[in-house]
């Protein structure tokens, strides 16, 4: 058989190579649905400490209030052991997924950075604006990659309430906060989760 025979049967039509990519995006949103352990656990984790904060800082006047967020970092070690145990797992890894790693790599980052200027600056009055600002990102980012229209939604919710946050008090920042993780953390991630689960 010639080099151009083999070229010939080696080359994918239109058809077969958008037919590859939706295969590769399902195989993608069914892997992240069926392993929604980050925007579930983030997502209610972050929304509890929000509500927590502002219920110990408005309602009980409680001057360190802000004693809710040290659980981040056990969250943190929490989330890094859950990683690595289904890196070992994971045998196929598609080009979309190696995206959503990066990205959230990157946003985790931005987190970390983020938080640090807060604290080394003790400024926080702004803070939670640009934490739904990056949720925000995240969530419409991986929505369009995964073809999954809930997070799109989610991250557009959350960019207009980047809006509204920047005029807000801080304490109202916090409730903001909640309700940013909840529309683009937690109910898309139980819907992603429920979707997968009704086609098995």
């Amino acid at each position: 058989m010639s080099q151009s025979a083999n070229n010939e049967q080696s080359e994918f039509s239109p058809e077969e190579s958008l037919q590859l990519i939706r295969q590769m995006i399902s195989k993608t949103r069914h892997s992240v649905a069926m392993d929604s352990f980050y925007f579930l656990f983030w997502g209610w984790l972050v929304f509890l400490c929000c509500v927590g904060q502002y219920v110990l800082k408005v309602y009980w006047d409680f001057p360190q209030h802000y004693y809710v967020w040290f659980l981040m970092p056990v969250g943190g070690v929490i989330s890094g052991i859950y990683s690595y145990r289904q890196a070992r797992k994971q045998q196929v890894v598609t080009y979309v997924h190696s995206a959503l790693s990066y990205l959230w790599v990157g946003l985790a980052i931005s987190f970390i950075v983020l938080a640090y200027v807060s604290i080394s600056g003790k400024n926080w009055q702004h803070a939670f604006t640009y934490y739904i600002l990056l949720y925000a990102i995240g969530t419409f980012v991986s929505g369009r990659l995964l073809q999954f229209r809930p997070l799109v939604i989610g991250g557009l919710i959350n960019f207009a309430l980047v809006v509204i946050s920047a005029g807000a008090s801080y304490d109202n920042q916090l409730l903001l906060g909640a309700l940013a993780l909840l529309t683009s953390y937690i109910i898309p991630g139980h819907l992603l989760r429920n979707a997968s689960a009704k086609k098995l």
